[in-house]
């Protein structure tokens, strides 16, 4: 128990830069405080108490703004940043790594029993205020962008916008220059969100190139270093060797000395 509860805040850390200690996350996050009223709610409803898990399930709704149903299924490091508005329906299945913003619904169409939410792979991430409806399958490491409505399923990878939703960008599982991309937003801790060569906007387009640049950089700053540690000139590791003045000569010098 304690070792999910660890897990939660590192996540935390992970993806919001705003948090700043522990005992600050822990007393102010009501995203955290919904996940851990769920896994008692969850349990209680799996043991058949379904009233008392729907009771907790109202006290954390009452005390945080978000609202999920105890019969939900829900994966390791969930995200949800702010929180106030997000529903989630009692056949959502979300994966793990999954971020969901303020205003996020996980919703159903339809009053028949069964499966009638959504399904959100590993890595996925909702917009603020997106409506995801239907029992339809959002794709690993998807993005949704802010206030847009999906009702149809969403491939891998990709990014869908706009009401109706629509993909904008179809997935780059194995492009290497998207992965690239995706390394260099990680190393500089900035989440390329929805960011492709494929979206009509310039600024993305820009942040793109930006990422491009930043790794050719990278790349030849790495070649400079490797070819100065066969000279031993340079330790890469971040330590200088010790350089004795000696071994450095100015020109005139050694003219004189001729």
């Amino acid at each position: 128990m304690f070792a999910r509860i660890r897990e939660d805040i590192r996540c935390v850390f992970d993806r919001d830069p705003a948090a700043r200690n522990t005992f600050e996350v822990l007393t102010t996050y009501p995203g955290l405080h919904a996940i851990w009223h769920f896994r008692i709610a969850n349990w209680l409803w799996r043991c058949g108490c379904k009233y008392l898990a729907r009771l907790v399930s109202a006290f954390s709704r009452w005390l945080t703004g978000i609202e999920i149903h105890p019969g939900a299924t829900i994966g390791r490091r969930f995200f949800i940043d702010h929180g106030m508005g997000v529903v989630i329906g009692e056949t959502a299945e979300i994966g793990n790594d999954v971020t969901l913003y303020h205003g996020v619904t996980l919703g159903g169409t339809s009053w028949n029993a069964g499966k009638r939410h959504p399904t959100l792979q590993d890595g996925v991430v909702v917009g603020a205020g997106a409506k995801v409806l239907g029992p339809i399958t959002v794709g690993k490491n998807a993005r949704i962008g802010s206030n847009a409505v999906v009702a149809k399923d969403v491939p891998e990878g990709a990014t869908a916008v706009g009401i109706p939703a629509r993909v904008i960008t179809k997935g780059s599982v194995g492009s290497e220059q998207d992965a690239r991309r995706k390394a260099m937003a990680d190393k500089i801790g900035f989440e390329a969100y929805g960011m492709s060569s494929d979206m009509p906007d310039p600024i993305a387009r820009s942040i793109n190139n930006m990422l491009d640049h930043m790794h050719a950089v990278d790349a030849k700053i790495s070649q400079m270093c490797k070819a100065l540690e066969e000279m031993g000139r340079h330790d890469c590791s971040g330590k200088l060797p010790d350089l004795k003045a000696e071994a450095f000569v100015a020109p005139e010098d050694s003219d004189k000395g001729a």
